[in-house]
């Protein structure tokens, strides 16, 4: 375990008030101020992502750019570009400033009209085509991709699969990532209901939005959207995907060890050991790896890291400093 400055307040050291207190509407008050006083410009836009995909997503500029470099930030599942630790490390890379492209997967946020087949983890090629659409369109020298769960596992993606199509790519970063998906399955069905819960009711939602914009495609029943989360994902894969098994469609979004300690740029990894829905033992063995800056502190939560009761958090603090790293400042 790492001490570098994250000490929870009196009252903030479970991981359950750290993980459900980060996506709370009393963070989401503190957040929207903090990204206000940056005075930003914020442009909605809409990026190619090859095969006719489109995705959405949202610039934000500072009124005076320090950097030079470009970050692109992923949300996680169920999340958006406005999720309260989208818009804090926007707020706090902001300030630093360097320019923000917070990207929208497919049917994340206000975008289920832009595509009609559904969203699912493996759809690595469609981030990395959007990405290459932003950069080739906003001037800047390095590249910097980074996530928050789901959106870290896609950020680590990118720099392992990605970097002949994005050469500007320096460095990825991942707060809480989902490293092996069967485990976080498990982790899910096993642990408190009330994450699972949470994820099965945003996801049916979504769903049943899919149903009613591309009716003749999805015309799936009621029923369906009752299933568990390991059922609702089986009848994904087998209606909506080409995996023979939800088993190789976990696979298709592993990120072992050897995938990062081979990849062709450096990964910064960002993790909490009380983390309620990615096991920590996940992890083992990235403290080794020499591409990999890997940072475990005893609380946090999942994407947590609240470090007082005002909801200033240590996760965009740390994306700060380490992209100040990959840009060469201290």
């Amino acid at each position: 375990m790492q001490d570098r400055g994250f000490h929870p307040a009196l009252g903030l050291g479970s991981a359950h008030i750290q993980t459900i207190l980060s996506s709370s509407v009393w963070r989401g008050f503190h957040v929207k101020r903090s990204l206000d006083a940056t005075r930003a410009i914020h442009t909605l836009k809409v990026v190619d992502a090859g095969d006719g995909a489109r995705l959405q997503g949202v610039l934000s500029t500072p009124l005076n750019p320090s950097q030079s470099a470009l970050v692109v930030l992923l949300h996680g599942w169920e999340g958006s570009v406005h999720s309260n630790y989208m818009r804090a490390t926007t707020a706090a890379l902001l300030t630093a400033g360097y320019r923000v492209f917070r990207l929208n997967f497919r049917d994340h946020g206000d975008s289920h009209h832009l595509n009609p087949d559904i969203f699912h983890s493996a759809r690595i090629r469609e981030v990395i085509e959007a990405i290459a659409t932003v950069v080739r369109d906003i001037d800047h020298t390095d590249l910097f991709v980074g996530g928050y769960s789901l959106g870290g596992n896609f950020a680590l993606r990118v720099g392992i699969q990605g970097a002949a199509k994005l050469p500007t790519l320096r460095r990825t970063l991942a707060v809480c990532p989902p490293l092996n998906p069967h485990h976080t399955m498990r982790r899910m069905e096993t642990g408190p209901r009330i994450y699972i819960n949470y994820f099965e009711t945003k996801w049916r939602r979504s769903l049943r939005k899919k149903r009613t914009l591309f009716p003749e495609r999805h015309a799936f029943a009621d029923e369906v959207l009752s299933l568990p989360m390991r059922a609702l994902t089986q009848w994904m894969v087998e209606a909506h995907t080409d995996f023979a098994s939800i088993e190789d469609y976990f696979d298709a979004y592993l990120v072992p060890n050897a995938a990062l300690a081979e990849a062709p740029v450096r990964a910064h990894i960002l993790m909490a050991a009380d983390d309620p829905v990615i096991p920590v033992g996940d992890f083992d063995g990235l403290d080794r790896l020499s591409n990999v800056d890997f940072e475990l502190h005893v609380h946090g939560g999942h994407c947590g890291f609240l470090r007082n009761w005002r909801m200033q958090g240590y996760a965009e603090d740390w994306f700060v400093r380490s992209l100040n790293l990959g840009c060469g400042r201290s």
